[in-house]
């Protein structure tokens, strides 16, 4: 059974983004970047990998990235940003987008779960903070970007009422850049 992985970058004080979903204060240099886009190069926009040699990466760990409607249209965003992937956006408005991308209108928990039972890797929840607490129950496993930066408000890691639900560390991995590359495990 394959697993949801939430994978994303968040604040010291819990924010994925800021309030209007721009997330310029994350770092975007240091070696934190070398070592997680080698790690995880399916994690990386189809039009930026050319940029850091990973054209011909192969994904390593997900085939499938599902995301909310705010971070599928990020500002200045693509309109197939993981062309790569197999790309799901979860929204109940209306939205124009390409052939490559599909969109989750009703009983998202349900296409989740039939998701998960597919064969292939692992799938991406890569944001948004409202899709991530509405979906807790079935998240497998957290890996989590920590940036030594504080945003003081924004687009929280969980947004929205959801049940106390505990994970264990399962590996830990720090950066001269200060970023911390976390990963959690449901107990």
């Amino acid at each position: 059974m394959r697993k949801l992985v939430y994978y994303v970058a968040v604040t010291l004080d819990g924010f994925i983004a800021a309030e209007d979903g721009t997330y310029d204060g994350f770092l975007f240099e240091g070696d934190h970047m070398a070592g997680i886009n080698a790690h995880y190069p399916e994690t990386v926009p189809t039009q930026a990998r050319e940029l850091v040699g990973l054209q011909e990466a192969a994904n390593q760990h997900f085939d499938t990235v599902l995301m909310g409607r705010n971070t599928y249209q990020v500002p200045g965003g693509l309109a197939s940003p993981y062309a790569h992937l197999r790309q799901f956006v979860v929204t109940t408005r209306d939205l124009d987008v390409p052939s490559d991308v599909e969109v989750i209108s009703s009983d998202v928990t349900g296409r989740v779960r039939a998701l998960k039972e597919e064969d292939g890797l692992d799938i991406w929840l890569c944001g948004g903070g409202k899709l991530a607490a509405a979906l807790l129950p079935e998240i497998d496993t957290l890996l989590l970007k920590f940036h030594p930066v504080a945003f003081g408000r924004g687009i929280p890691l969980f947004d929205g009422k959801a049940d106390i639900t505990k994970f264990q560390r399962a590996d830990a991995r720090l950066f001269e850049s200060g970023v911390s590359f976390m990963t959690y495990e449901r107990i």
